[in-house]
């Protein structure tokens, strides 16, 4: 996540006349909100940084990708946690936030419910899904960690999605569940590799 400098927010708005008539994204950098990092694509400037923002539904979800230079950032911070932004999740889903921090209570959200812990706007809906990254245990600790998703998920009021985060990338809990190959989500591409280099760190 990362909040940038509001006027090179203001710069960065004078060019994109798509954006115009948006009254959130105008005040955004303003309201110091938060950005997401995104991966960089063909067509993003030289030494900037690539982000994104997702609007809430109201909104449209409008997913707007920006760039921005570098010394527009002016702090960069990890996902919120769980237990902070459990506070604004929906009363239903309380029981079973209480379940995955007691399963790890480092587990980290993005998503809907961090949008609207990290900016308090309504960004949650009866069909919105708890995403969340964990962090790779050590590997005795990971079948039980993933049993334990896989038990709350099963009798959770919202679809729990989310990742388990390695040395090699991001690789979606459930995929990690079993053998064989997984995809490995990394800020520079997605790629394939066995459940063994995955947990290896991506060596071989």
């Amino acid at each position: 996540m990362a909040t940038v400098a509001p006027e090179a927010w203001r710069a960065m708005l004078a060019s994109r006349p798509d954006l115009a008539g948006e009254p959130l994204v105008e005040t955004w950098a303003d309201a110091a909100r938060p950005l997401v990092a995104r991966r960089s694509v063909e067509g993003d400037p030289p030494q900037t940084t690539p982000l994104g923002l997702p609007l809430p539904p109201a909104q449209g979800k409008r997913r707007i990708a920006v760039s921005l230079p570098r010394a527009a950032v002016l702090a960069v911070t990890p996902p919120p946690r769980l237990d902070d932004a459990r506070s604004a999740a929906p009363p239903a889903w309380r029981p079973t936030i209480v379940e995955l921090l007691a399963l790890d209570d480092q587990v980290r959200t993005y998503g809907s419910l961090a949008w609207a812990w990290l900016t308090g706007l309504a960004y949650l809906s009866a069909s919105s899904d708890l995403d969340l990254l964990w962090t790779l245990p050590e590997p005795a600790s990971l079948d039980p960690l993933l049993a334990g998703i896989a038990a709350i998920a099963a009798r959770a009021p919202m679809r729990i999605d989310g990742e388990i985060v390695g040395a090699a990338g991001a690789v979606h809990w459930r995929e990690l569940q079993g053998g064989g190959e997984v995809m490995v989500k990394h800020p520079t591409g997605v790629r394939l590799m066995t459940r063994e280099a995955f947990l290896a760190g991506g060596r071989p």
